[in-house]
């Protein structure tokens, strides 16, 4: 039998053939060594083929090519990668700028797994319902930089709906993978846009104004008017994995285009002579924040961190 997996538990992966009968799970040993450093073999998005047992459950024993995935590094294992999910049309970063605060560096390390992994992103800037003044300005202040640099860029909040319409517009017929800070409002805002999900949500933790995680498992959910979401546990810190030094700057569009202009074929736009991302940082057409969290992860690279 061939399905479609929807959830991942962890141990069990709960598949939905065509059908639409849901089988759960389990996978043979020798799949574990078929994803290079990879903690999980499947991921919610694979296709699979399985045999039912006489238990009522089944054995994947084949998974399907994929036509992309998107992983981060594990959070205990630094050489191993998390494989968030897989056979993306779209991944979709859910931000806020406090309530709790989403870093920059956060936000550009994503994009550059995204862009690393050619599959096409988008942020959305959640809870602007709580916003001071001055937070809005800095709200402005980023989604002017992401739309610069050719990002789809949605501000909402989940919590009152607002602005949803045109989010679930966009979402429209896609496979789509929500990802974010833990406590940005994601199963809130899953929510919103898929009422039959019933996503679990949480409170913030006040004390540090960091979220408490909900979400323990990715799943994934139909959307109503075409296509689907995949809700994956909220994370801390999004460590990149499998960059080369010499391609770091690919994966940062504007830089990439800057970089064309180098001396040095090889140029790292850190110290060299007569480089052209360096003069356009100091004449700010690359913007300061984005070029920090360019070297964090050259630095990541450099220490070997991902080997």
């Amino acid at each position: 039998m061939v399905g479609l997996v929807v959830k991942n538990t962890g141990s069990w992966y709960q598949v939905k053939t065509d059908m639409g009968e849901l089988f759960e799970c389990k996978i043979k040993g020798h799949f574990r060594m078929q994803e290079i450093r990879s903690t999980n073999p499947i991921a919610v998005g694979d296709y699979v083929e399985f045999e039912k047992n006489d238990d009522g459950t089944a054995m994947i024993h084949a998974i399907s090519d994929r036509k992309n995935y998107i992983v981060r590094r594990s959070s205990n294992l630094s050489k191993h990668s998390q494989i968030l999910a897989a056979n993306l049309d779209l991944v979709t970063l859910v931000v806020t700028i406090n309530y709790p605060e989403t870093s920059t560096v956060f936000i550009d390390r994503f994009l550059a797994t995204a862009e690393a992994y050619r599959v096409p992103a988008c942020i959305v800037f959640n809870k602007i319902d709580r916003y001071s003044e001055s937070e809005m300005e800095y709200l402005v202040g980023l989604e002017n930089l992401y739309h610069l640099l050719r990002y789809p860029v949605f501000k909402i909040s989940a919590l009152l709906s607002e602005n949803i319409e045109e989010l679930i517009t966009f979402l429209s017929g896609k496979t789509t993978l929500f990802s974010g800070n833990s406590g940005v409002g994601k199963s809130t805002l899953i929510n919103a846009i898929a009422p039959h999900s019933l996503a679990k949500t949480g409170e913030i933790s006040s004390y540090h104004n960091k979220g408490m995680h909900t979400t323990t498992f990715s799943e994934m959910f139909e959307l109503l008017s075409g296509g689907h979401i995949i809700d994956t546990p909220g994370i801390k810190g999004f460590g990149t994995i499998d960059m080369e030094v010499a391609e770091i700057g690919h994966y940062f569009k504007e830089i990439f285009e800057f970089s064309k202009d180098c001396k040095f074929a090889n140029c790292t736009h850190v110290h060299e002579p007569d480089c052209a991302v360096l003069h356009a940082v100091d004449k700010q057409y690359i913007s300061t924040s984005r070029y920090q969290s360019y070297l964090s992860v050259l630095k990541d690279c450099n220490e070997g961190k991902y080997r």
